[in-house]
Parts: C-alpha cells; sequence; structure tokens
C-alpha cells in the first residue's frame, strides 16, 4: 500500500471506528431520571449509580414508599427525603426509610455466633429475657437473650432478601 493509500485508510477509518462503537457507548453509558425505568434498564443493584441522573432520592420514590409502608399521607416529604434509601432488585425498585434505627444500608445479619458484646451483656445480664438491639446490632435476624451468661437465640425474627437486606424493612414499590 502506497502512501497515498494509507492516507485514506487512515482517514476512512478515523470516520468509521467512531460509528461503530457509539451505539454500544450510548447503551452502556444511559442516564435514566425515572426511577422504574433506571430499575428495569439495570437489573440489580444495591444503591443508583452513575447511570441514574435524577436526584437523590425521586419523588415518586417517596410518594410510593408512602403507599407500600401504609405511612399516613401527611407523612413528611422532607423528613422522607433526607431518610429514605433506594434501590434495584430484580428490575424493579425497592425503598427503605431509616426511622427508628432502621439499618437500610445494611445486609442482614445471619450468623449464630454471639458476639463479645453479647457475651459482656449476658455476664452482666445473666438470664436476661432479651438482649437488646443496640447489644446485638440492629441487622440480626435473631432474638436472643441470656440463657445463664450465655447469648442464646430464641426464634428468627427477620428474613434477608435475595440481595441479603432485611426484608421486613424495605418495601416494593411501583409507579402511581
Amino acid at each position: 500500500m502506497d502512501q497515498p493509500e494509507r492516507r485514506r485508510a487512515v482517514i476512512l477509518l478515523s470516520f468509521l471506528v467512531p460509528l461503530l462503537i457509539l451505539p454500544f457507548s450510548r447503551s452502556a453509558g444511559a442516564h435514566h431520571t425515572d426511577p422504574f425505568a433506571y430499575c428495569a434498564a439495570v437489573g440489580t443493584v444495591d444503591a443508583p449509580d452513575g447511570r441514574w441522573a435524577g436526584p437523590p432520592v425521586p419523588v415518586a420514590v417517596i410518594e410510593g414508599l408512602i403507599r407500600a409502608a401504609g405511612l399516613p399521607e401527611n407523612a413528611s416529604r422532607r423528613q422522607l427525603r433526607r431518610s429514605t434509601f433506594w434501590r434495584c432488585m430484580d428490575g424493579k425498585v425497592y425503598a427503605c426509610f431509616v426511622g427508628a434505627n432502621l439499618p437500610c444500608q445494611s445486609k442482614a445479619d445471619t450468623r449464630r455466633i454471639p458476639t463479645p458484646a453479647m457475651w459482656d451483656f449476658c455476664a452482666q445480664n445473666p438470664d436476661a429475657v432479651i438482649i437488646p438491639a443496640y447489644v446485638t446490632g440492629r441487622e440480626t435476624v435473631y432474638e436472643w437473650y441470656c440463657s445463664g451468661t450465655m447469648p442464646t437465640v430464641r426464634r428468627q425474627v427477620a428474613e434477608p432478601d435475595a440481595r441479603g437486606f432485611l426484608k421486613n424493612i424495605w418495601y416494593r414499590i411501583g409507579p402511581e
């Protein structure tokens, strides 16, 4: 290939390569502002990522959470905006609000092995009928008590969802 042919090939490639890459870059970098369309597109993410271009907590998520959680219609939208987390699971929108120290951002703790804090609590409170959540951690799926000075599981009180979050504090929400 001589110099003029090489130059034409380089010019042709400089036009063709962007045209070939453009369709892939648009779908990979799509930015959504509708949480339902976003979740349908991304499938499953534990928190909105770079493909989300809307507000941190969209109005549709807040309103959907009020309906799904059975909150009063006059619930403070301002407070919910500050305390709500949302994510996508299987293409659907899920939301959780932090009220009453709910661990929205934490995975459920399914360990049946007592922590040092539980051992300390039971040593100081033998036969306590319950080990409080501030000791067990709010993520635990179990109700714990002290059998003498030994931390013991009484029963399971919560379940993790498919992503490992506490199922009972996350609500699936839909568009109005």
